[in-house]
């Protein structure tokens, strides 16, 4: 998924505009270490770091 693209995702779940495209990168960035390091797909790995954004950004909603 480019980047650009990603960011749209991100603003879409919650994610201040005008961060949208530094924060997509450092997830595709980390991303691909987890990727690497615990053997799984990029692919996998950015799913399961945007359920933790969407967790988070749900959480600050509440006011948790």
């Amino acid at each position: 998924m480019p980047i650009s693209e990603l960011a749209k995702v991100l603003v879409a779940l919650g994610c201040p505009a005008e961060k949208s495209a530094d924060m997509a990168a450092q997830l595709d960035k980390r991303a691909r270490q987890l990727a690497a390091d615990k053997n799984r797909s990029h692919e996998e790995a950015l799913q399961h770091l945007i359920a933790l954004l969407r967790q988070g950004w749900s959480a600050r909603e509440k006011g948790f």
